[in-house]
């Protein structure tokens, strides 16, 4: 994706849908962890805040999401599998 391409997606509502929708998946998972996975207490932290501000959170999520090489190579087309994983790998990072 080019930059125009990019940014235009970073803005892209139904796109933040998604984003809220794979984080929220996520923090579901991190909440069945158990607390030995390394860096569990800032993971479960990270899991609440998401549920309290499911909004604020994606929109957050959303640029750093559009960056990562799985969406910039497919955009707004890619599948649930592989937004799930992007939005897993930002995620991560933040953590």
């Amino acid at each position: 994706m080019d930059y125009t391409q990019s940014a235009a997606l970073m803005m892209d509502t139904a796109f933040r849908g998604r984003v809220k929708v794979a984080a929220l998946k996520f923090a579901v998972s991190i909440e069945g962890e158990a607390p030995t996975v390394p860096s569990h207490n800032a993971r479960l932290r990270w899991a609440q805040l998401m549920y309290q501000q499911p909004d604020m959170m994606a929109t957050q999520l959303q640029p750093p999401v559009v960056m990562d090489p799985g969406v910039q190579n497919a955009g707004s087309a890619i599948d649930d599998a592989g937004l799930q994983a992007s939005v897993e790998a930002v995620v991560n990072q933040f953590i």
